[in-house]
């Protein structure tokens, strides 16, 4: 252990009267003072307005504005230290409230860091959402504060494959297989599992930059239609398209899936955007993909899931997070099984459920690396508060996907046609 004086000093011990015991960090404050293990990362608290955020918002969120702000960094490992600081939050909330004498001191120590005064406001990028939740004006304004953010950053951090969903790594273990490679696979995948065949109409529901699109149009001679909520996607995925002469086959719409009307579809993916549904919209929104879909046609839904728990509190009850300010306004997580559940009520039939949790792990890792490689010029291209968010969320998310605190499926389900079949062949072929 290594041990100082000084703001460090004195933060240290704040931390270890909150905890119960010393801080598994190193930390080291604005004045240069250090305090705490010798070796690994360390938590760098470049202003007191960070500890000001803290004592306001004692939780992941102020943590996380501190961070955006540029207030609070680390030296080191960044994914150890949130894997550190993840068991911290934890101590925080399960431990009793401090005693009166704890909370003394730990004002006397507040004020004697300078820490004290009014709250300060929250990074200009925080997600300030106005209207009913989960209306269409909403949801537009939510896309838009996550994925219009200039095409050029997203390139930087996805890859020349602008795939921002979970790739599909069938060769892990060899060193010359790329991100490109995972995602190029995973498409095929789907295409697989949707069972399309040239002439096919294919629906793809919250299509991104065309890329799913691109594929089963090339590689399978269907004709596809995608949709997203995001003008920069529709410009670029539609140029895309232009540019590779396949206009007579795909086509990318900017469209809010209620607004959909030119069905039936052979076959529907919707790949990373029932996240930002919301368990209100999944019954209308289960029901209009059925109805999109022809008799015997194949839906393939993939999203992330979060795992079930017992007596699990309503999502409106809970704290905000550093998601849901910075990353995904009114994203929402629901279990597998209620989405199973969800589908079989809307009167699909599911034939497959797919966990891909370890594959989302290494595909954010592998966007990471691409962000830290070229840190300035993320910077230049997004701005320094959002390429610290994308950082901290990209890392964070791994550990999340490692731990199986959430995890992602993809759902094979049918609409089976009007004497019940599924078309669907009985050995497994995919």
């Amino acid at each position: 252990m290594m041990s100082a004086g000084g703001a460090a000093g004195r933060i240290a011990g704040l931390v270890e009267r909150v905890l119960a015991q010393p801080s598994p960090l190193a930390i080291r404050a604005w004045d240069g003072s250090r305090a705490g293990p010798a070796d690994g990362p360390v938590i760098v608290v470049t202003s007191r307005r960070a500890l000001r955020r803290v004592l306001w918002q004692p939780d992941e969120l102020g943590l996380a504005r501190a961070w955006v702000a540029g207030e609070l960094d680390v030296e080191g490992d960044l994914e150890e230290a949130l894997a550190e600081l993840e068991t911290v939050l934890d101590r925080v909330d399960s431990r009793p409230k401090l005693s009166a004498s704890d909370r003394a001191e730990a004002l006397r120590s507040a004020v004697l860091l300078g820490a004290l005064g009014p709250q300060p406001k929250p990074p200009v990028i925080e997600a300030e959402l106005a209207g009913e939740r989960h209306s269409k004006k909403r949801d537009r304004a939510a896309i838009s504060h996550h994925y219009d953010v200039g095409n050029d950053f997203y390139e930087l951090v996805l890859g020349s494959s602008m795939v921002y969903s979970c790739a599909y790594w069938t060769k892990p273990d060899d060193p010359a297989y790329t991100l490109e490679d995972a995602q190029r696979d995973k498409h095929d995948l789907v295409c697989r599992k949707l069972g399309l065949e040239p002439g096919m109409r294919l629906l793809d529901v919250g299509c991104g930059w065309g890329s799913l699109v691109l594929h089963a149009a090339r590689e399978y001679g269907v004709r596809a239609v995608g949709v997203t909520l995001s003008e920069a996607q529709g410009e670029f995925a539609q140029r895309r398209i232009d540019d590779a002469g396949i206009g007579d086959l795909a086509e990318v719409r900017v469209q809010d899936w209620r607004d959909i009307d030119d069905g039936p579809y052979d076959a529907i993916a919707s790949v990373g955007m029932a996240e930002h549904l919301g368990a209100r919209n999944w019954p209308s929104y289960t029901a209009r993909l059925y109805e999109l879909l022809s008799p015997g046609g194949r839906l393939l839904n993939q999203q992330i899931v979060r795992a079930a728990q017992r007596h699990a509190t309503h999502r409106s009850g809970r704290r905000r997070t550093f998601i849901d300010a910075y990353v995904f306004p009114d994203g929402e997580l629901m279990p597998i099984g209620d989405i199973v559940s969800e589908l079989e009520g809307a009167g699909f039939e599911v034939r497959d459920v797919h966990n891909l949790r370890e594959h989302y792990a290494r595909t954010l890792r592998a966007w990471v690396d691409n962000v830290e490689t070229a840190w300035m010029r993320a910077v230049r291209l997004a701005g320094t508060a959002r390429a610290r968010v994308w950082r901290l969320y990209m890392t964070g998310s791994a550990l999340s996907f490692d731990a199986g605190r959430i995890a992602i499926h993809q759902v094979l389900a049918v609409r089976r046609d009007d004497e019940g079949r599924s078309h669907v062949p009985m050995v497994r072929t995919v």
